[in-house]
């Protein structure tokens, strides 16, 4: 099977410091990939690398089989491949369903849209209001009330329910139960399984080592600014994880660091 999204030899560096040293990417169509790693692995730079995010000095970028090349995260949503980062791209003074449409705003159908540029709030409101109720967050009382008013935890809902909502090939999620609670999470774990089982595949960087076994097919491990391994969470623990990605063993197959 051929990867729907795919890296190969990534290197970017930061002056002295390689946080990519011709590191190594696949996502399979339909799958749920979680990639850990420890603090300062080099996983978040790669994400950002094969999302536009980061550009890489070396290395390329599949899409579909074919290879592109991203120069902003525009790019990379233009071509259906939305994420969440840990820094949450938010405008705090727009409201929730400004955000959830930042960029790809609805026009009114008609002469008022077409010629006069008026925008279909009432449209957009519905739509937003849809996609938090579907992963069970409409505790916020008024769709209109600004980003900058919401929690941590809000917020996060509201950027993870963006990006499922307009994911169309590839759906990235970096962290995205780190400031939710537990009933907050659970949702985002089921919503990623609803993701999954419409055939849009997942990428999942996480530290929630229990999350991280529940919902992925595979695991990818970083370590030292590449991957180290590529695990089956059947066939490993999470003792097993965590001693690869921090050193203290090495998988089969891997020369030790």
């Amino acid at each position: 099977m051929e990867p729907i999204l795919q890296g190969k030899n990534l290197v970017k560096r930061y002056g002295k410091v390689t946080a990519l040293d011709h590191a190594d990417f696949e996502l399979y169509p339909g799958e749920v990939l979680a990639v850990i790693g420890d603090n300062g692995a080099g996983k978040s730079t790669m994400i950002k690398a094969v999302s536009g995010a980061v550009i890489p000095d070396e290395g390329e970028v599949y899409l579909e089989g074919k290879r592109v090349q991203f120069h902003s995260p525009l790019d990379a949503r233009d071509a259906g491949i939305e994420t969440v980062y840990q820094q949450l791209a938010m405008s705090p003074a727009l409201s929730i369903a400004d955000n959830m449409f930042m960029g790809r705003e609805l026009r009114k159908p008609g002469f008022m849209g077409k010629y006069l540029r008026q925008l279909d709030r009432k449209a957009m409101e519905k739509f937003a209001r849809d996609k938090l109720s579907e992963l069970g967050l409409m505790t916020i009382q008024n769709i209109n009330q600004a980003v900058e008013t919401l929690s941590g935890g809000q917020r996060q809902g509201v950027a993870v329910a963006r990006a499922a909502a307009f994911g169309s090939k590839v759906v990235i999620l970096d962290e995205p139960t780190a400031a939710l609670g537990v009933k907050e999470s659970r949702r985002v774990l089921e919503l990623i399984q609803d993701v999954k089982s419409r055939g849009i595949p997942i990428v999942l960087i996480s530290h929630n080592m229990p999350h991280v076994f529940e919902v992925a097919d595979r695991i990818h491990i970083h370590r030292l600014s590449k991957r180290l391994c590529v695990i089956d969470p059947k066939e490993h623990t999470m003792s097993d994880a965590v001693s690869y990605m921090t050193g203290a063993a090495v998988p089969d197959g891997v020369e030790a660091a």
